[in-house]
C-alpha cells in the first residue's frame, strides 16, 4: 500500500491514479476532508491529516510499504523560512515512527542550490529527510509547464505573455506535472537503497520566445514575449500582497543566471509531454 500525500493536486493525484490503474493500493493523505469523497470513490483508503500534524502523519504513514511526500508550496514565507524547517522537522518525526520501507519526496531542480531564495524551502526539506533511516529518493522537476496557465488569457485576449525568465531567446529546463506523477508512480515502487536524487524535465529545453511562438500557431494570432523588467519585481509583488518579495525574486535570478539547474544534467530524465501539449489545453481550458 502506497501512502500518497498531495493527492488532490496535479502531480499526486496523477501519481494515484497511475498507482490505482496498476492495481496497486492506495491511502490518500489528504488535509480537507470535504476532498476525501472522490478518492474513496475510486478505492483509496483515506487518512485525514494536515503537513504539521505529526501525530496524524505519523497514524496516516503506519503500514504503509511507502509514502509519497508532497509539502504544500508557501509563495511568501517567514525570514529564515521558520514554516518549512518547522513542517520538515515534523515530516521527518512522523516517517521515523511510521517506519515505511521507503519514501519518495517531491523536491526541486536546483534544491543543490547554496545561494538563498525560494527553493531552499526543499532543500531544507532534502536535509531533514536525508537523517532518515529508510531509503529516500529525491525527485526534482524542472520548472512546470503547467505555471504557463498564468500566461493563457493574456496570450489570448492581448496577443503577449509577460516573463519573469529572462533573456527571452534562453531556454530553461521545464516539465510538465503528468510527467512528474507518472515518474513518481514509478520510483516508489522501486527498490534501492540509502539516499537517491532523480532530475526530471520535458523532452526538451524551451525559451519564452519559443513559449510565445507555441501559444501564436495554437491561437492562430501572433503572440509575443515581453520581459518584465527586473526593477519592477520588487513593488509588483508587494501590491500582490507578499510580505517578502526577495526569496522569490532570488529564486527567478537563480533561474535566469542558470545558478537554479540540476546538479547532474547529463543524467536528467527525460519526460513525454512537450510544450505544445501543455499549451494546448490550457487555452482549451
Amino acid at each position: 500500500m502506497y501512502a500518497i500525500t498531495g493527492i488532490t493536486g496535479k502531480v499526486g493525484g496523477t501519481m494515484a491514479k497511475a498507482l490505482l490503474d496498476a492495481g496497486k493500493a492506495v491511502r490518500a493523505v489528504i488535509r480537507n476532508p470535504d476532498k476525501a469523497a472522490e478518492w474513496a470513490e475510486r478505492g483509496c483508503d483515506i487518512a485525514i491529516a494536515d503537513m504539521d500534524d505529526e501525530a496524524a502523519l505519523a497514524k496516516a504513514f503506519t503500514g504503509a510499504e511507502a509514502v509519497f511526500i508532497l509539502a504544500p508550496p508557501n509563495f511568501d514565507p517567514l525570514p529564515g523560512f521558520l514554516e518549512a524547517h518547522a513542517e520538515a522537522e515534523k515530516i521527518r518525526s512522523a516517517l521515523a515512527a511510521a517506519k515505511p520501507a521507503r519514501v519518495v519526496c517531491l523536491s526541486t531542480i536546483g534544491a543543490q542550490a547554496s545561494q538563498i531564495n525560494l527553493l531552499s524551502q526543499r532543500t531544507i526539506l532534502e536535509s531533514a529527510l536525508s537523517a532518515l533511516e529508510m531509503p529516500v529518493t529525491f525527485l526534482r522537476p524542472a520548472w512546470f509547464l503547467d505555471n504557463l496557465s498564468w500566461d493563457a488569457a493574456s496570450a489570448k485576449h492581448e496577443g503577449l505573455i509577460h516573463s519573469f525568465l529572462q533573456p527571452l531567446d534562453q531556454t530553461f529546463a521545464m516539465v510538465s506535472t503528468v510527467d512528474v506523477g507518472r515518474t513518481a508512480a514509478r520510483l516508489i515502487q522501486q527498490e534501492w537503497t540509502g539516499k537517491r536524487v532523480v532530475e526530471l524535465e520535458g523532452p526538451t529545453r524551451i525559451s519564452p520566445n519559443e513559449i510565445a511562438a507555441v501559444f501564436s500557431e495554437i491561437l492562430g494570432k501572433p503572440v509575443h514575449a515581453e520581459a518584465v523588467p527586473r526593477e519592477s519585481w520588487g513593488q509588483l509583488f508587494l501590491s500582490q500582497g507578499m510580505r517578502d518579495p526577495m526569496p522569490r525574486i532570488q529564486m527567478l535570478d537563480g533561474f535566469n543566471e542558470s545558478w537554479i539547474d540540476f546538479e547532474h544534467p547529463a543524467a536528467a530524465l527525460k519526460g513525454e509531454i512537450d510544450a505544445r501539449t501543455v499549451i494546448s489545453q490550457l487555452v482549451g481550458a
